[in-house]
């Protein structure tokens, strides 16, 4: 038997961890090189991961929910076929003694532990063929022939034991436990040298460490010496015990982790890095608003989502080549300012998994036609999930659109590394005057937050307002341009 071991990559630039949502093969599936087998969420994204071998699974070594740091073995795999066969009889074999049968039982236990007998593979989620399941022959027990097993099946075992399959090494001055245990009671504070183990030799469970940090109440009949039957040991593939941990009846408290830990941790940085500033301006926006149902006519663009949103990001770009400056970073390490000649336009998007900001890259040099499409594949890939880690690197200027909400305007947060957000507000008919009279007109207000180390008051003001300009007069898409 060769076992191949999968560890958790880095799927995105710098991360550290991830979490395992889905497991889609089970032990004793049989894998090939290029196919999915789970799919994780990073700070960033979900992903799937394929496996780079062919094989048969032979362990899964952390359930759905646990979050694994890069580097850390994941997934195991027998890529070299069959157990070994066993060892021929020695010429003089040896008196049968009633103590040499035990240790060939034990020893050989371990390697068809993966795939205990009557077990059925469930495939986990969705993306496996149903015909992919492959199972491993189970040798008969050698104890069943007194005689002949101490002698044949010896060799074996040895050969097994020694490669470590359950990730555990030998028994060292610290307690025995996997890394999502340490990792969970690590955040609890718990102290695992204090935790009372009851797994198999020894090893402290997830369980273990959920008893010690907050003791549940004792069943009825408690057992003597052995933890309460808060709930049966799960197998390797199932979900992760506490996912959403209820510690009242009127709380209920959530695990900050993946795409939201990641904004929260980004959104603090941002906000006591860059200086906000934000500006607004109101305005009428009627004649874009007719131009949006002028193009959802117009053959050549037949086909294709025509909205708002489009317009505003096209008088973003005009905006930002009037006013190149706008368009910047901040260097502190080199200390300098970058200027960007591109722009890799960034949509908030709200997700199930939490607020994510992917980017059109050089939305600059498309043309509405072609901002049109990257914006409903950049909407459709986020609502579906499937946004990758590179889709949200490199952004230089955002747009969040609350007005979606109903909400007329707020005072959105640099996303980190931009120097300027533009918020869209919800666009409402109101009374404004118009050629001087007043007339029902459509009126939204854009809300402009910037450094202000890179972006000072004059160039803030000047880039509004040639937004707005140019949404009252959509003309200027052409003039301007």
């Amino acid at each position: 038997m060769t076992i191949r071991e999968f560890k958790m990559p880095d799927v995105g630039e710098g991360l550290t961890e991830a979490e395992i949502l889905k497991w889609y093969v089970q032990p004793g599936d049989t894998v090939t090189d290029g196919q999915v087998v789970c799919e994780v969420e990073t700070a960033k994204a979900a992903v799937e991961l394929p496996i780079p071998f062919d094989g048969t699974v032979h362990e899964l070594v952390f359930p759905e929910g646990t979050t694994v740091d890069v580097g850390q073995v994941i997934i195991s795999v027998n890529v070299g076929g069959a157990a070994p066969a066993e060892a021929p009889a020695p010429a003089a074999p040896a008196p049968v003694e009633a103590p040499a049968a035990a240790p060939v039982v034990e020893a050989t236990a371990p390697a068809a532990e993966p795939e205990p007998e009557g077990r059925q593979p469930v495939l986990v989620g969705y993306g496996v063929a149903a015909s992919s399941t492959k199972r491993r022959a189970r040798k008969a027990a050698p104890a069943a022939s007194a005689p002949a097993a101490p002698a044949a099946a010896a060799p074996a075992p040895v050969a097994v034991v020694p490669e470590q399959l359950n990730g555990h090494g030998p028994a060292g001055p610290r307690p025995l436990a996997k890394p999502p245990v340490r990792k969970l009671a690590k955040d609890l504070g718990v102290d695992l040298a204090s935790v009372v183990p009851t797994g198999p030799d020894g090893v402290i469970t997830r369980e273990d460490v959920h008893r010690a940090a907050a003791p549940a109440p004792a069943p009825a009949a408690p057992v003597v010496e052995a933890p309460a039957p808060v709930a049966a040991p799960a197998p390797v593939s199932a979900p992760a015990p506490v996912a959403v941990q209820a510690t009242d009846a009127r709380e209920t408290r959530v695990p900050i982790k993946g795409v939201r830990k990641a904004t929260a941790a980004a959104m603090v940085g941002s906000a006591f890095t860059a200086p906000h500033v934000t500006e607004f301006v109101t305005f009428d926006i009627t004649r874009t608003m007719k131009l949006v149902e002028e193009l959802k006519a117009d053959k050549d663009m037949a086909g294709l989502r025509i909205n708002p949103l489009l317009l505003i990001a096209k008088a973003i770009l005009v905006a930002v080549r009037r006013n190149p400056e706008i368009n910047a970073a901040w260097d502190e390490a080199a200390q300098e300012i970058v200027l960007k000649h591109y722009v890799n336009l960034g949509i908030a998007a709200a997700t199930p998994r939490g607020l994510i900001v992917p980017n059109i890259k050089d939305a600059h040099a498309q043309t509405l036609p072609e901002l049109s499409r990257s914006l409903s594949e950049l909407v459709a890939t986020a609502r579906e999930g499937k946004t990758t880690p590179a889709a949200m690197q490199g952004g230089t200027f955002t747009i969040t659109n609350v007005g979606v909400f109903g909400v007329d305007t707020g005072t959105p947060i640099l996303n980190p590394g931009e120097s300027a957000i533009l918020a869209v507000g919800a666009i409402k008919l109101q009374p404004w005057v118009h050629k001087g009279k007043v007339k029902p007109r459509q009126v939204t207000t854009l809300a402009l937050s910037f450094d202000h180390r890179l972006v000072d008051g004059e160039l803030g003001s000047k880039f509004l307002a040639d937004v707005a300009a140019i949404l009252e007069q959509p003309k200027r898409l052409m003039t301007w341009a």
